[in-house]
């Protein structure tokens, strides 16, 4: 059995070291499928229908393309292969769409829709962000099936068009077809490791609510000179009830904002981690966040608050007038113990409560993803880490949620599944930005640790 198993990761290096990953990838790349720009569904759709699809097809997968429940949103691709009932099922999740290309920002030699290797790194609007995951888990599907004839469990496809769009309609989608959608455990790939150099298993995510504080006050811009001192400034007030929400280094001040689940068992998950972004990351500002918290424990075990935009006057062509409004474009990312329900209560009372009656507060576009997280020792989690291990030679690094947010909140809550991402990407990625990569030792290692997985499930459960 393990010689077999050491075969078919041989395989998947070979895969690899051949050029055959980088080919397949690079025709992904190819199709700009920028959800967040106008007319893309017609791409989007043929994503599906002219890579993925017949990619699925050969490997004895059945697929559908189903329209989104939202008609402005992307369509969803379900794909099933069904060996035996009796053996257990495994739904795989992964998103299609891209942020937009940003072709005039890019390098010079750079494309955002072809590959180009530079030593370790592999350029390509997707490569991280999610077409290069998701055809790691595909191609490692593949090669367990060319190699061994068959699974050894069921498998389930999800892919999404809409997730840059904060994917609008998965949680209709998933609810009306959860039937089909039916499996044991979630296995996915999404966002970045905690370290370039260390495998990782992500039990949850952060949730997120992005929201507007706006202020208006009159009608048009009044002159500096002769009204200043006289009128209220928009922007000084909007500032001020900013700076109430958190202090100086950004620690949160509203009560109901703080979690109440950073205890003794996650402090010590955490205490095992330690973030690196590699060379391309800025360095951690040790004086930023909750003083009392390691900066693991500020990104992994607790709640951040962000101002993502601001918009106050024209700043290319400053006039000396008082503006008649400015607004914000706010951002709280949350780990479970945090009631979500209550986060934007809480704010407009606090504001009412510091004298800011006047700040209205809505929810903005992308607006909500609810914090969810596995408990650790949750029997896939223990199988994932056996496995990462049996394939690397050491173990994985257990993240209790990543700090940013993914729609696990649905796969979690509406499906009532178990969930695991093993993410290979980095935080240094420039991921949604110019020069957007994944690292080939990665994405090497990735295919070793996916198909080293599928293998252990259909042959060699532990019991």
């Amino acid at each position: 059995m393990s010689n077999d198993r050491n075969k078919i990761i041989k395989s998947i290096e070979k895969y690899f070291d051949d050029g055959e990953f980088i080919k397949d990838l690079n025709l992904l790349i190819e199709s700009k499928t920028e959800s967040q720009i106008d007319n893309s569904l017609e791409t989007l759709n043929n994503y599906f229908l002219n890579h993925l699809t017949p990619s699925l097809n050969k490997y004895g997968f059945k697929t559908e393309i189903s329209d989104n429940p939202n008609p402005k949103a992307g369509p969803l691709l379900i794909a099933e292969r069904i060996e035996n009932k009796d053996l257990p099922t495994i739904l795989i999740y992964g998103h299609s769409d891209v942020v937009v290309g940003q072709e005039d920002e890019w390098d010079r030699g750079l494309d955002p829709w072809n590959l180009t290797i530079k030593e370790d790194k592999i350029f390509g609007r997707g490569t991280a962000d999610n077409k290069g995951q998701h055809w790691i888990i595909i191609s490692s599907l593949q090669h367990v099936i060319k190699e061994t004839g068959n699974l050894g469990f069921n498998c389930k496809i999800l892919i999404e068009s809409d997730e840059e769009m904060g994917s609008r309609g998965l949680y209709d989608f998933c609810a009306s077809r959860s039937d089909d959608l039916s499996a044991d455990v979630l296995i996915a790939s999404d966002g970045p490791r905690v370290d370039p150099d260390k495998a990782t298993i992500v039990l949850g995510s952060r949730g997120l609510i992005n929201f507007e504080m706006s202020l208006h006050l009159r009608k048009g811009s009044h002159h500096s000179g002769n009204w200043g001192g006289l009128i209220s400034d928009p922007g000084i007030i909007l500032s001020n009830a900013i700076s109430s929400i958190v202090d100086q280094r950004g620690q949160i001040m509203i009560p109901s904002w703080k979690p109440n689940s950073l205890n003794n068992e996650i402090r010590d998950i955490i205490k095992k981690l330690k973030i690196s972004g590699g060379s391309n990351s800025p360095p951690i500002d040790e004086n930023w966040g909750e003083i009392d918290l390691s900066p693991e424990e500020r990104v992994f075990g607790w709640n951040s608050f962000s101002v993502l935009a601001m918009d106050l006057g024209d700043i290319e062509r400053t006039q000396n007038a008082i503006a008649p409004s400015a607004r914000a474009i706010c951002q709280l990312r949350y780990v479970v113990g945090t009631n979500p329900d209550d986060i934007l209560p809480s704010l407009k009372k606090h504001l009412i409560e510091k004298g800011y009656k006047d700040i209205k507060v809505r929810p903005s576009r992308m607006s909500s993803m609810k914090a969810t997280r596995l408990d650790h020792n949750n029997y896939w989690a223990k199988l994932t880490n056996y496995s990462i291990q049996k394939t690397l030679g050491k173990p994985a690094a257990v993240v209790p949620n990543i700090g940013g947010s993914i729609p696990n909140d649905v796969f979690m809550n509406t499906l009532n599944l178990s969930t695991i991402w093993i993410p290979h990407s980095y935080p240094g990625c420039s991921q949604h930005a110019p020069n957007e990569h994944m690292l080939s030792s990665i994405a090497r290692e990735g295919l070793q640790i996916m198909t080293g997985l599928f293998w252990d499930i259909g042959n060699d459960l532990p019991k």
